[in-house]
């Protein structure tokens, strides 16, 4: 079934749709990972985007209950050089194309995936349209200027649970007050702004009973769970279009430890009254070079953001820069000097991705105790 994709600069690329009719908007990206598909696909980060898998042959190992990153798919179209219908892995349960469909997701192969990630990468980031159903490349040019774009946006709405719940062996479990957490040394309450479950598994694997209330709880009702630290979790879009939060974590500062991740991490900076803005093309993928400027180390890191914090509109005298990019100087990580706060820009849970940098999540237990 043929599948047309438009940018609004007017760029079309043509393809092949693996699940059916279908039609989907958002902002086209890619991501650069070898593997980790179903935990892209899950997770809420990229909700409002289209990705594009710059690795030409996807769907290899199939689809598992185990990988699963949230409760459902998240972005609003996949796109791929190369389906493979006949996976091959002991632990998988279902094809890409079934998992897709069962969402309804729509799913495009035998797109030009290196020629759309080279003008991606040149012209910058850009809202597209992908479709079966409407093949005019000009009008599909201007449904795509017509959409909505992800800045100013509040997509965490959209993503944050519905209601609290706690972790448990089994999974979440609608709960408050870590009555279906399970039990540990250290209380957490997770933010959720659209977390990743392996967010909340490290947590646990440390000793943490893990309560997760959603992104408008305000500081009160986190405060009177007593935690012993507050997790700002990732989450979609730009950070600056969420109404409310910022204003929480302010509140929150300096009551008790904070430790944030991706959107947690840029949302702590608007906290400390600095700015975010828009990267060219983001930085999505699992093989993402970050030095440590404490340690002088190197980590490889997983990452998917499309906005960061502007180091420059810091206070140097309260916030001290941790972590830089090395393909672009961006800002990675940040902590501040008066506070018990620190933050990442990139995915230190991993899933998928290696496992650099699960020692923050260790620091994190550190600064608790």
């Amino acid at each position: 079934m043929k599948a047309l994709v438009a940018l609004e600069d007017g760029k079309i690329f043509e393809g092949e749709s693996f699940t059916g009719p279908g039609e989907a908007f958002g902002e086209i990206v890619f991501n650069t990972g070898m593997t980790g598909y179903q935990e892209i696909l899950t997770d809420p980060s990229y909700k409002g985007q289209i990705v594009t898998m710059t690795y030409p042959l996807i769907g290899n190992y199939g689809i598992n209950p185990v990988d699963m990153e949230s409760a459902g798919i998240q972005p609003e179209a996949f796109l791929v050089k190369e389906y493979n219908a006949m996976p091959s892995n002991f632990r998988s349960m279902k094809t890409l194309a079934a998992f897709l469909q069962e969402y309804g997701i729509l799913g495009v192969e035998n797109i030009d995936t290196r020629a759309l990630t080279r003008h991606i990468r040149q012209a910058g980031a850009k809202k597209g349209v992908v479709s079966t159903q409407t093949l005019d490349p000009g009008r599909l040019v201007k449904m795509a200027r017509e959409s909505e774009g992800l800045v100013g946006r509040d997509l965490v709405r959209e993503v944050t649970c519905g209601q609290p719940y706690g972790w448990s062996e089994a999974g979440p479990r609608n709960g408050g007050n870590y009555s279906t957490a399970a039990a540990g040394k250290h209380k957490i309450v997770a933010i959720d702004y659209g977390l990743k479950y392996n967010q909340l598994r490290l947590l646990a694997e440390r000793g943490c009973a893990v309560q997760v209330m959603p992104a408008d709880t305000d500081a009160e009702a986190i405060l009177n769970l007593k935690p012993d630290g507050i997790f700002l979790t990732n989450g979609p879009g730009d950070p600056a279009g969420i109404p409310g939060v910022v204003e929480t974590i302010r509140e929150l500062l300096g009551q008790k430890p904070i430790f944030g991740i991706c959107l947690g991490h840029q949302l702590l900076g608007l906290a400390y009254g600095g700015t975010t803005y828009k990267l060219k093309f983001g930085h999505r993928g699992s093989n993402q070079p970050v030095k440590d400027l404490e340690t002088g180390r190197i980590e490889i890191t997983s990452q998917n953001h499309g906005f960061c914090v502007d180091l420059e509109s810091l206070d140097p005298e309260e916030v001290e820069l941790t972590h830089v990019n090395l393909n672009d100087g961006s800002l990675e990580g940040m902590k501040h000097k008066k506070f018990p706060a620190f933050s990442v820009q990139y995915h230190p849970e991993n899933a998928p991705g290696p496992h650099d940098s699960l020692y923050l999540f260790d620091r994190f237990i550190e600064m608790m105790k």
